[in-house]
């Protein structure tokens, strides 16, 4: 059946898809999760936080769909090939790059070891999940949606270079796969999302309550930028994960959506 034949509902069900979610615990993850599981889709999270990821996957389990846990340190390479070799038999049909970390911190005061961190969780694991996904599915395809940040485009917040930097790098990673393997059958997309309220944007604000005034002035200067007077929700972003991973983006590859309330356009 092609694409112009599928009924709109066929073409959003998941049913007997399985899906990789990283930081799928919290946050637009665990939103990402939640949509997919509701269109049937069995589903494979990720996460370092075990208590939150056993949540989640308790939580999810009233869709009557497949869930399985993996606890990860995804900073690790070596845990990443592991898990590839766990799920040797699974042949999962989509992943999706979700997990970051964005910890504050002058470039100045920047170490090796505070920046390779970063720059593991941020970028690393997507490379190398993306190369595990894409020797798997070699011969029959498959969809990678890349999770990026309007600070790769636009650095809004001071004390983020090395944030910035890792998810610019998603931006290079998404176009640079689809170019090499879109023949191949895959789509690799990225979505761009600003201003969304997560746990650790949460963490952020609380920054600002202990009194960090430069911070203050950024996340004011931030909401008074956004044409839409309001910011963003997990579930804004989920819903545009659905769209790419499902065959209503089927001549889409090597773009991305940036979802931030009209941000970068103010």
């Amino acid at each position: 059946m092609t694409t112009n034949e599928q009924k709109l509902q066929e073409m959003l069900s998941f049913k007997d898809k399985t899906v990789i979610v990283t930081g799928a615990a919290v946050g637009i993850g665990k939103s990402i999760c939640e949509r997919l599981a509701e269109a049937g889709a069995d589903l494979i999270l990720i996460d370092i936080n075990e208590k939150k990821l056993l949540e989640t996957s308790k939580e999810l389990g009233s869709y009557n769909v497949k869930i399985i846990p993996k606890i990860m340190d995804l900073s690790q390479k070596s845990q990443i090939d592991n898990f590839w070799l766990q799920i040797k038999n699974i042949s999962p049909d989509i992943l999706i790059n979700n997990a970051g970390i964005y910890p504050i911190k002058d470039f100045l005061e920047i170490d090796e070891v505070f920046f390779d961190k970063v720059y593991s969780i941020n970028l690393k694991a997507a490379v190398w999940m993306s190369q595990n996904f894409i020797k798997t599915r070699i011969n029959r395809g498959g969809v990678i949606i890349n999770i990026s940040s309007i600070e790769a485009i636009l650095p809004f917040k001071k004390e983020m270079v090395h944030y910035d930097i890792s998810k610019t790098g998603i931006i290079g990673l998404t176009r640079a796969l689809a170019k090499d393997y879109s023949e191949k059958g895959f789509r690799i997309n990225a979505i761009i999302p600003g201003g969304i309220i997560t746990p650790g944007t949460k963490n952020v604000a609380f920054e600002l309550l202990k009194g960090n005034i430069g911070l203050a002035k950024t996340g004011l200067e931030f909401r008074s930028r956004l044409p839409m007077g309001r910011p963003g929700e997990p579930d804004e972003v989920a819903k545009v994960a659905i769209f790419l991973a499902s065959e209503l983006s089927s001549y889409l590859t090597g773009t991305f959506i940036v979802v931030d309330g009209g941000f970068l356009s103010a």
